[in-house]
């Protein structure tokens, strides 16, 4: 990570007090024409920008940032909260009202909270949706209020948002459709739970495995997806009728949290231990399911690390007007039994200096599309 000028370097580089480059940089009259120019001069040399949000402190206003995001019935959507938190404390500590509001995946929840990020004022917004088409409408009139919205996990696009912070589904659904049909040896019939299909994290995942399951592996017959929308007994009811449907069902990827449902239903049918099962993240329930091996596999989308690129982009565009990629993409990671231990160490509290930098140094794949 690169750090940015400040003034205090500007005076350094010139030998002069840092109140002079701060009357210097506002035009004030107290330092004269060639010093502001040196001052000026020196401040493009070093790329100095000034930090609007430092400015707020001093005029005690907040910079306020609402999240947005849905009430898991894993660890997720906390782990995304932490690390927006996390990021909040390193880069605005002092000055920075993040005001989280979980809503729940049945109803309106989700325009809701929007709409009340809207009217609380929000300098900017982060959110995670599940339903594009309804809260599009919304986001497009937070771009009209200049009011600069980052979305984390799954994108809305043509919205007018700043930039999406996610896992590459692609590669999600690749990865999956590769263990699936490399376990099965290239034959058998596999099936897909998503949250939705307008929901365009799960709809790259769903086309990515559709598509490597067809091109690499022929024989494996892919069933028609399964939309949870995150709920645990409609995943369990829907995926129970599945599994009397097809009891010659070969494996199964779930995309959303409510795997451990799934596993309970293919458990009483007992079909556990008999078909594949790749999953979606980690969190305990499921990390004693691969211990097991009732799991076989999990992709874990490294949520923490989701919220603090999120927060990162929004504070830098707040702060400095520098406008992000439109497109931040982490590569997600395949853990197994054997690498468990060592991926369970990405849950744990980022509170070390060094953790810090280690998770900052994970390489972004940056479109700018």
């Amino acid at each position: 990570m690169v750090r940015r000028a400040t003034i205090s370097d500007i005076a350094k580089a010139l030998g002069v007090s840092t109140t002079t480059v701060h009357h210097a940089l506002h035009n004030r009259s107290r330092v004269s024409a060639v010093t502001k120019a040196r001052v000026l001069q020196m401040a493009k040399e070093l790329e100095y920008q000034p930090n609007l949000a430092a400015r707020r402190l001093k005029s005690q206003q907040s910079l306020r940032v609402s999240v947005n995001l849905l009430r898991g019935i894993t660890t997720f959507f906390d782990q995304v909260a932490a690390g927006i938190k996390d990021e909040a404390s390193s880069l605005a500590e002092g000055y920075a009202d993040v005001q989280i509001r979980m809503y729940a995946g049945d109803g309106e929840g989700e325009r809701e909270a929007f709409t009340a990020a809207l009217d609380s004022n929000a300098d900017g917004i982060i959110t995670w949706s599940g339903e594009p088409k309804k809260i599009s409408p919304l986001m497009r009139l937070a771009s009209r209020c200049n009011i600069p919205v980052v979305c984390v996990g799954t994108d809305v696009p043509r919205s007018g948002r700043l930039a999406v912070v996610s896992v590459d589904t692609q590669a999600s659904g690749a990865i999956a459709a590769d263990v699936l049909g490399l376990t099965l040896h290239g034959r058998g019939k596999v099936a897909i739970t998503i949250y939705e299909i307008s929901t365009m994290e799960h709809a790259e995942k769903l086309r990515s495995f559709e598509t490597t399951l067809h091109s690499l592996y022929p024989g494996v017959e892919m069933l028609s997806p399964i939309e949870d929308r995150n709920l645990e007994a409609l995943a369990y009811e829907r995926c129970r009728d599945l599994f009397l449907e097809h009891p010659d069902l070969g494996g199964i990827y779930i995309t959303t949290d409510a795997s451990i449902p799934v596993i309970r239903a293919a458990r009483e049918l007992g079909l556990a231990n008999k078909i594949v099962i790749v999953a979606t993240d980690l969190f305990p329930a499921l990390i004693n399911e691969i211990k097991a091996g009732t799991v076989n596999a999990t992709i874990f989308q490294r949520p923490r690390s989701q919220g603090r690129i999120a927060f990162k982009a929004l504070y830098d565009y707040l702060s400095y007007r520098k406008c992000p990629p439109t497109r931040l993409t982490l590569m997600p990671h395949l853990v197994t039994r054997g690498s468990l231990d060592f991926a369970c160490q990405s849950l744990q509290p980022l509170s070390s200096p060094e953790a810090n930098d280690a998770e900052r140094a994970f390489e972004l794949v940056q479109d700018g599309s």
